[in-house]
């Protein structure tokens, strides 16, 4: 049996997470113990690591280095164990070389790129942006396996006023629209980032939770 561990470090809808997932895994027929954790220990010996994350990025970024040995942890299993990550809304951010809300902000520079803000071209639009938006495939990945994409695909559940903006496209898998492009999920090697919530997302993330549980990068 494989575990996910979804990190548990103050931020992120970590019921909601633990409960698709589980969902998830019955429904794909897929073996997996879900954890929400913030030991170093879980973490290392994990299979897989969800990271959630609402809120600011610098706010996410504290949170995490607060808690003892837990950003070391998740370093190891996934940058040297090259187990599975998946990071969801602040939990992909974090994954750029920096983010720009409300100051600058160190983030894992494992997708090369800045987090910035929507900057709508419609003014009637809100910041945040959120609701349900069908997603723009760029290039095929297995998350996104059987999964119903481009205008009348399936919708996910975005709420965000920031986004991550990759230095190499080619690391871009999905955008949406918001008055303009916005990132919405990337990934490389071993690692994908949803900028939408898969848990808040129905159908798509159902299945796009159960395609990361099938997973071999």
């Amino acid at each position: 049996m494989q575990t996910a561990v979804i990190i548990d470090y103050g931020s992120g809808n970590l019921h909601s997470a633990g409960k698709a997932l589980e969902r998830a895994a019955r429904e794909g027929d897929r073996d997996a113990r879900v954890l929400i954790s913030s030991d170093p220990a879980e973490v290392l010996n994990a299979d897989r690591i969800i990271l959630p994350g609402v809120g600011a990025f610098a706010d996410c970024r504290s949170g995490l280095e607060a808690v003892p040995g837990l950003f070391a942890a998740i370093t190891e299993t996934v940058r040297v164990k090259q187990r599975p990550y998946l990071g969801i809304c602040v939990g992909m951010q974090l994954m750029a070389t920096r983010g720009l809300e409300f100051g600058t902000t160190d983030g894992f520079d494992w997708i090369p790129g800045e987090v910035r803000p929507i900057e709508p071209n419609d003014p009637t639009l809100k910041i945040p942006h959120m609701g349900w938006n069908t997603l723009n495939q760029l290039r095929p990945h297995a998350l996104l396996e059987d999964i119903k994409t481009g205008p009348d695909g399936l919708h996910a559940y975005f709420v965000h006023s920031y986004h991550l903006a990759a230095d190499d496209p080619a690391q871009t898998i999905a955008q949406s629209d918001y008055g303009g492009t916005i990132t919405a999920m990337v990934a490389r090697d071993n690692i994908a980032g949803t900028q939408f919530h898969p848990e808040k997302s129905q159908t798509l993330g159902l299945k796009l939770l159960a395609n990361f549980l099938n997973w071999t990068p």
